[in-house]
């Protein structure tokens, strides 16, 4: 198997974020497809609800989206939406990201060209690092 890992260069970014799967399952049980519709995408949420126990999965991706806005200096709000970061999986179900038109803007105005990430969780916790890197 020939590997290749992600381009190198310079970094221009970096975020990281924990978040408990306890608080993301709450926010589900008191705000169901609001919550759901209002942070994950159609193909994150069908990813998730896919798997045995969705709550991990959706606290990492939440995770993501929290890394990536911080690497951008921006958090999440009016530069930077929710759905603007999308999780999604490559050959080596290996976490890529997908960013929509303002996250595109984003990347373009900081100098980057292209987002890494790196996601992990137990049943209790997940965690994300993001770094934005321009080759």
């Amino acid at each position: 198997m020939n590997i290749q890992l992600p381009p190198g260069g310079i970094l221009i970014g970096l975020g990281a974020d924990i978040v408990d799967v306890d608080r993301i399952k709450g926010v589900l049980e008191r705000q169901g497809d609001r919550f759901l519709d209002r942070v994950y995408t159609e193909e994150e949420r069908a990813y998730c609800f896919g798997m045995k126990r969705p709550h991990p999965h959706l606290a990492a991706r939440f995770a993501a989206k929290e890394a990536v806005s911080k690497a951008f200096t921006t958090g999440i709000g009016a530069e930077l939406g929710w759905k603007s970061v999308s999780v999604y999986h490559g050959e080596r179900k290996e976490p890529l990201v997908h960013l929509d038109a303002k996250g595109r803007t984003l990347l373009a105005q900081v100098g980057a060209t292209h987002v890494l990430l790196t996601l992990s969780h137990t049943e209790t916790a997940a965690m994300a690092v993001a770094a934005l890197i321009k080759v």
